[in-house]
């Protein structure tokens, strides 16, 4: 056997299976699910000390989990009109989501407005009080990161940047919008069973 002529032969590399920016959007909300999780756990500790006050959840939040669903269904919407190359659709749906996000936004400042009227105050003296106002008010800072990044999607689209053949963009925010709004249906079925 004439072993001269073996050659070697190197595997190619094996490129990333996931978008760079996918992953990196992947990491955060891993991060944000871990800020949520030591906070709703917080809470919980501090509530079996005791010295917890019970108070009313505005009916607002309840509206406000309605709008923040539908929200995620014109999301939805909007990833599936690009994916037809529809870009007047994705601008209607892209659009009716901000707006709803939006409303979500001043609901919960509605709803930090009944708090107050019912003298629930973010430094009331009671950490129940102080819990609420933090996981709405992160909650929220989130939310508006979202709608900002549904504008840069929304300006991509006038653009014709965002149709099926480059769908990067709207994934990463119908990705990142439906977590906030499932985090939302989380943190506030947390508080119906907590406060």
């Amino acid at each position: 056997m004439d072993t001269t002529n073996i050659h070697i032969v190197e595997e190619p590399e094996k490129q990333l299976a996931m978008h760079p920016r996918k992953f990196s959007m992947w990491l955060f909300i891993v991060t944000v699910v871990m800020i949520f999780a030591a906070l709703t756990s917080a809470y919980i500790v501090r509530q079996a000390e005791g010295n917890w006050r019970e108070y009313e959840l505005p009916l607002s939040l309840w509206i406000n989990s309605g709008i923040i669903i539908l929200s995620s269904a014109t999301m939805h919407w909007a990833y599936l009109s690009a994916k037809k190359d529809n870009l007047e659709m994705v601008k209607v749906a892209i659009s009716s989501t901000t707006f709803l996000g939006v409303l979500f936004l001043i609901g919960q400042m509605w709803a930090w407005n009944v708090l107050v009227s019912n003298e629930v105050y973010f430094t009331g003296g009671n950490p129940s009080e102080s819990f609420l106002y933090v996981l709405t008010g992160l909650h929220g800072a989130h939310l508006v990161s979202a709608i900002i990044y549904l504008f840069i999607v929304l300006f991509a689209t006038f653009r014709y940047q965002v149709h099926s053949k480059n769908l990067a963009k709207i994934e990463m925010c119908a990705t990142y919008w439906h977590f906030l709004d499932i985090l939302w249906l989380y943190l506030f079925i947390f508080l119906l069973l907590n406060h």
